[in-house]
Order: structure tokens, then sequence, then C-alpha cells
């Protein structure tokens, strides 16, 4: 089971949004980013920590078509102006630090991913799938860039930003890089709630293509799926959106709901496996709901 890193948005989302209202102290507005830039100054201090737990309806592996919940963690926030985000299997950190009345945010630091694909095969209804065997857990490490701007379509608030990670297997379970742009668009609604809207999409090595999509001639007399060799390129984009609604009637303090889904489709040597188009489906869903605190 592979938790997708954008899916996970939605337990960090807790803590991002910005309400008019506490934009009275001077701390700066937030950023809704895959990366650790989503965390942001709360409080005049410009410290904030939100954590969160909830529950995650995702694939059994990536292009697959049966569907489990699993829980998932998440946490974001910032200290002294550094920001940090832990949404499920992913954590980041952004090493350039956020200053009280910047408008324009400049982002860098270090990513880390879990990589949990197909990595226990009793999660896996499909049998044919099953029959190809369990992969170990891929440790993918790696960083990113970024830059968001405050104030720029419904309020002074509002934060729009892009970023481009990359992070490459460094325990040899596929070997392999990923490469991920996003693009965020996060915004206050009122002192209650905010929304953010998200997409993003990756590019992978070869090494990738051949531990998850690709089925050997073994495997093929194994499993009965048809042999298949998948070359590396874009896997997949992914659109989604995410929510917070604070259940203290303050988004910077207290208990808040959050919930967020993504729908990913499969592309290209990806899409056309079939490990995805036999015994799953190209198109993914996910969906996330959970309560969190700010403090």
């Amino acid at each position: 089971m592979r938790l997708f890193p954008t899916a996970l948005l939605a337990l960090a989302a807790a803590g991002v949004a910005t309400p008019a209202l506490a934009q009275s102290s001077p701390g700066s507005p937030p950023d809704a980013g895959a990366t650790a830039s989503t965390a942001a100054d709360f409080d005049v201090d410009g410290d904030s920590i939100t954590i969160g737990a909830g529950g995650v309806y995702l694939p059994d592996y990536e292009g697959s078509n049966d569907y489990r919940f699993t829980p998932a963690p998440g946490a974001i926030g910032s200290y002294d102006g550094f920001a940090f985000t832990l949404a499920g299997n992913r954590a980041s950190v952004d090493l350039i630090p956020n200053r009280a009345g910047d408008t324009i945010d400049f982002q860098a630091g270090p990513i880390g991913v879990v990589n949990f694909n197909r990595s226990s095969i009793k999660s896996i209804d499909d049998r044919r799938v099953r029959a190809l065997g369990e992969l170990g857990t891929a440790i993918e490490l790696g960083g990113f860039v970024g830059i968001g701007k405050t104030g720029v379509i419904t309020s002074p608030y509002d934060r729009l930003s892009l970023s481009l990670s990359y992070r490459y297997d460094v325990n040899g379970v596929h070997k392999s890089g990923i490469w991920q742009p996003t693009i965020n668009y996060f915004t206050p609604l009122s002192t209650k709630a905010a929304v953010g809207l998200f997409v993003s999409g990756e590019h992978v090595g070869d090494g990738y293509a051949r531990s998850y999509f690709t089925v050997t001639q073994a495997q093929s007399v194994a499993s009965g799926l048809p042999a298949y060799t998948a070359r590396g390129g874009w896997k997949n984009y992914t659109l989604g959106a995410i929510g917070t609604y604070a259940l203290s009637g303050d988004l910077l303090h207290g208990f808040k709901i959050v919930a967020g889904g993504t729908y990913s489709r499969l592309l290209n040597d990806f899409g056309d496996s079939p490990i995805v188009s036999v015994a799953g489906s190209r198109d993914q869903w996910l969906g996330t709901v959970g309560l969190a605190y700010t403090f």
C-alpha cells in the first residue's frame, strides 16, 4: 500500500488557513504547497503547530481498482519562520525562513517519502497482483524548491505557490528518481473555514517502471497477466481539493475538521501495464477525513 503524497495534504491543511481577522497580528500568511512551505506564521511570534489524524480511503496498490481504509497522521508547523510538514508517509522542511510582512515566499529544503507500494501482498485483494510478489519499502530522499505569492486573487490572504521536488530511492528498491512539479492555491473563506486546490504530476525513471509496472515472463506464468516491459516517463497527473472547518470557531487555535480528495490518472506505459489495464484501473481516487488541533 502506498500513501499518495498529495492525498494526505488534507490532514496538513488543517493548519494552513489564516483567516482575515487573524491578520491584525504581524504573522505572515500561509502557503498551501505540497512541501513544508504549507506551514505559516499564525500568531505574533510566528510559531504554530497543528497535529491531526484521520482515515484514508485509497487503492490497494498504485493502479489498483480495489480500495481499503487505513489510518494516517498529519502535522504541520512553523518555528522561528522555518516551516515543516508531515503528511502520512511524506515529510519536508523549508529551510528558507518566512518573515512577518513578506508577500513573496521563496522555498527550498529536504523532502522524504516512504513508499509502501506493493510492500505487503496481504493488503492486496487481487490474486494476480499478489502472485507478482512483494517488493521492499522504498526510502525516497531529495529536495524541493518553490515560490509562493500571498494576495493573488480573492483577498490579501490567499496564496498561490509553485514547487518542484526531486527524490531518489536510496535503499535500492526501484533505484530511480522522481520529479514532481506542483501548483497549489489556498484561500480562507472566513474565520472558520478555508479551502484549497492543487495539481501535480510525477516523472519517474526506468527503474521505477520496471519495479512497479513491468511483468516478467516468470511473473506472467505465476499470475496469468501478460508479460510487459514498462519504461520511465510521465507516470500520472493528480487533481485535488482540501478544506478545513474550525470547531472552535477560530482556525488559528483549537480543534478543526479537515477533509480532502484527489483524482489521479496513470499515463503512458504505466496506464498500459496489465497490472493497471487488466487487473486495475488508470483512474485512481483517494479521500480522507480527520480531526486536527492547532496550538
